[in-house]
């Protein structure tokens, strides 16, 4: 287990509370007038999910969490449960939805992800940053609305709902990026 001082913090990175390894997902140095600065944060866990807010003291140490990258194929879904199957030792592990949060409505049956694992549990899983969906329901396309730079839902095969233009149609595939939720381009 490593540190990491406060002056590192950034979005995404990772660090560790009470033997918890926690999400940044949102920080802010703050320098008072008066007394010391500090950094204000919002963490997530990777264990439950739930956001707990956090001031630490500026230049402050905080624990980096041990964790494992596994590259898994996501098998089927089980009811509540998620199975994945590591493409080396071909050894199954189950995650719940709570586990896996936003990544699921970008899951596809087959495709290939990264389980993240914390003394040996799994508790997180990254899905691709870019993916090429199917758009499975959305409004009818309208001819010459192209340059309006309007845009309207679309649902993708996955389940998950993101803007796009009005130009786009079902059964088109389109570039998504996954972290933001937004239409990228038609897939090539």
């Amino acid at each position: 287990m490593g540190t990491m001082s406060t002056a590192e913090f950034r979005n995404g990175a990772k660090i560790e509370l009470d033997g918890v390894p926690f999400n940044i997902v949102d920080f802010q140095h703050v320098k008072p007038g008066k007394g010391g600065a500090f950094v204000r944060t919002k963490l997530k866990s990777l264990k439950d999910g739930r956001v707990l807010e956090k001031t630490f003291r500026s230049g402050e140490k905080v624990d980096t969490p041990d964790l494992v990258h596994t590259t898994m194929q996501y098998l089927y879904q089980a009811g509540d449960d998620y199975v994945f199957m590591d493409n080396n030792t071909y050894d199954q592990v189950t995650m719940t939805a709570a586990q896996l949060g936003d990544a699921l409505d970008f899951m596809l049956e087959n495709m290939e992800v990264k389980v993240l694992y914390h003394q040996g549990s799994p508790i997180d899983v990254e899905i691709p940053t870019f993916m090429e969906l199917e758009i499975a329901e959305t409004d009818p396309g309208v001819k010459g609305d192209t340059a309006s730079g309007g845009s309207k839902p679309a649902t993708l095969v996955t389940g998950a709902v993101v803007k796009v233009p009005l130009y786009i149609e079902v059964g088109e595939k389109i570039r998504v990026d996954t972290r933001t939720r937004t239409y990228i381009e038609r897939a090539k």
